[in-house]
């Protein structure tokens, strides 16, 4: 047997050790899991510990993570929605990408660098992370908003803007500019747009039929198996034709947004779209030359503050002409600001055709990857920067008078749930402070006098923003259950003074609220149907108010059962046979009533009987 039978091991061992231990931590720190990701694969690549050697083929697979996130993206996107957003595509995306470019190249020129070379690496940095914007507005739920959208459009923008790109390379190359007028460039963009018709019209005409027959053989891991060769499919067939795989994705998944399966799709594809992706950060950070930057450190830290400042202000202007509500707008800059992958990939054809040097190459790297690693940091910035802003034009907006107290009350989340209990407040002479991430749903609530901040109540500044450190109540009314439970734990760990009241989607959230330490929990539709209940009890013949106690009875023996099932988690015997017991008590208590309430209305009725009969009239 070969001495190296098993050492196919190493690798996933080493990249799963250093994502269990960098992520978490980087979450626990409030920096988020990408910068986890990005330090462990600094760590573990060959600039630290060399425990994975450099090699071209990890960054193709850990390309697959964007692949499957960019057709997850198009899944959630039907047709008619993406038809609606090509003028944002098409129109603010390519005014990003020409805009950062024409900033950095006229920097270039200024400095005396030749133009041929300054064009190719101004379009590289021009560039964003597809990747982590698309993953940072998935962790803050944020992909519904304006910004998100703003966000995307520039994506597929930049995925589409690929291959022209990438063929005005060699064309600018002295060394290649004699091989190009031979039609290669034009048959390049025939097979382009042929493979592009290929996705459109096989997908209408053949995929559906085909996940419905492989459906039908209910094997739910042939269609997991289906699922992942529609992605890779699709994406080798971008790739063969030199066009972006994850643009090829993304048309696969708009696809199949209106079809029957997108969410069994979903289901399927999103462990391991978590797990690529995750793999692609780390060879993002792997990639990150230490000794390019201590060998040129001026140079690299020059490129990095160009890059992003130039590239903030021009987006900054963009943000301010697309009209992206005001507390959205970090999150656009600072999500856009940084370089993106796409850069690594120009940069490495511009030095195999001679435009620049491996020197040149390892730092034109590391300012990328460099600003990939501060995105967190710039995001983190930026919401401090907007939460001071906005509180000094609600400053000013107000009278000279003596600012009112800080609220001992915080709503986190301002839906249909969170504004119920502001109003209610309000009307009995309570204010309260509300949290959201929901800029349209924030200004309006500005406009009818609520004091509304901007942002994740997950993040323990926002909490201390608003004012939780001198609370006495925090109600979460958000619509997110992992969301909701973070909250309750982070309020519980760091404002112990605080009182938690929660929204529960379920029982199973309830229970999790419960472990996290909340005692003042409702279920959102509970009520409601008991108000059902009751209207169904009148109709029958029921008299209202006998109706109402029957109603209240249930609630309190409801919740006297669920609380007592708290401890019998993880134990499915024991909850059905509590659940079980819990009814047949109701019902034989409610039996029990309406047997006192019939002899009680018997005996009236026999005594008005003898008092009519002592009368003298008929009974």
């Amino acid at each position: 047997m070969s001495a190296d039978h098993g050492a196919w091991l190493q690798l996933p061992l080493v990249f799963l050790g250093a994502a269990v231990v960098a992520v978490p931590l980087a979450r626990w720190l409030r920096l988020g899991s990408i910068l986890g990701y990005l330090v462990a694969g600094l760590v573990v690549g060959p600039a630290v510990l060399g425990l994975v050697p450099e090699s071209a083929a990890i960054a193709e697979v850990a390309e697959l993570g964007v692949v499957l996130m960019l057709f997850l993206v198009g899944l959630e996107l039907e047709p008619k929605r993406l038809w609606a957003m090509r003028r944002p595509i098409f129109g603010w995306g390519s005014v990003q990408l020409l805009g950062c470019a024409a900033a950095l190249a006229a920097l270039g020129l200024a400095l005396g660098q030749p133009w041929r070379l300054t064009v190719v690496v101004s379009l590289g940095l021009a560039m964003s992370s597809t990747a982590v914007a698309l993953a940072v507005l998935a962790e803050r739920n944020l992909g519904r908003t304006t910004a998100g959208e703003s966000i995307l459009s520039v994506a597929l923008l930049q995925d589409i803007a690929a291959i022209p790109v990438l063929a005005l390379v060699p064309i600018l190359a002295v060394s290649g500019a004699a091989d190009n007028g031979d039609g290669k460039t034009w048959l390049a963009a025939a097979k382009a747009v042929s493979a592009i018709v290929v996705i459109i019209f096989g997908g209408r005409l053949l995929l559906r039929p085909a996940l419905r027959w492989i459906a039908r053989s209910k094997t739910p891991e042939i269609f997991t198996a289906a699922a992942l060769l529609l992605v890779l499919g699709t994406a080798a067939l971008m790739q063969a034709v030199g066009l972006s795989m994850a643009l090829g994705a993304f048309l696969a998944g708009v696809l199949l947004a209106e079809s029957e399966y997108r969410r069994e799709l979903e289901t399927d594809l999103e462990p391991f779209k978590g797990l690529l992706l995750g793999l692609f950060f780390i060879a993002v950070g792997m990639g990150l030359d230490l000794k390019a930057v201590a060998a040129q450190p001026g140079f690299v830290g020059g490129l990095l503050l160009a890059l992003l400042s130039l590239k903030i202000i021009v987006l900054a202007v963009m943000a301010k002409a697309m009209k992206i509500p005001l507390v959205e707008r970090p999150v656009f800059v600072m999500l856009l600001a940084p370089g993106g992958e796409f850069g690594f990939v120009v940069f490495q054809l511009a030095l195999g055709n001679g435009m620049i040097d491996a020197a040149q190459n390892s730092a034109l790297v590391a300012s990328v990857a460099l600003s990939l690693a501060l995105t967190p940091l710039l995001l983190n910035g930026g919401d401090r920067l907007m939460s001071r802003r906005l509180a000094r034009r609600g400053a000013s907006k107000r009278t000279e008078a003596p600012p009112p107290p800080p609220s001992p009350i915080i709503i986190a989340g301002s839906g249909r749930y969170g504004q119920v209990v502001a109003r209610m407040l309000r009307a009995g002479g309570l204010e309260a402070t509300l949290l959201d991430h929901d800029a349209e749903a924030i200004e309006s609530l500005r406009r009818f006098g609520w004091t509304v901040y901007y942002g994740d109540a997950t993040r323990l500044d926002m909490l201390k923003t608003a004012g939780a450190a001198t609370a006495r109540i925090l109600v979460v009314a958000i619509d997110d259950i992992a969301q909701s439970v973070e909250i309750a734990e982070l309020a519980r760990e760091h404002f112990p003074q605080l009182t938690v009241v929660a929204r529960a989607r379920n029982v199973q959230h309830y229970y999790q609220l419960h472990e996290a330490g909340v005692r003042h929990i409702e279920r959102e539709t509970f009520d409601a149907a008991l108000m059902s209940a009751r209207s169904v009890l009148e109709l029958t013949g029921m008299e209202p108010h006998a109706a109402r106690r029957q109603a209240m009875r249930f609630r309190h023996h409801n919740i006297e059962v669920l609380d007592r099932m708290v401890p019998l988690q993880g134990d499915e015997g024991a909850l059905i046979a509590a659940a079980k017991l819990g009814r047949q008590q109701f019902e034989q208590l409610m039996a029990a009533e309406r047997e006192a309430e019939e002899a009680q209305r018997r005996a009236q009725r026999g005594g008005w009987d003898r008092q009519d009969a002592a009368d003298g009239k008929p009974g």
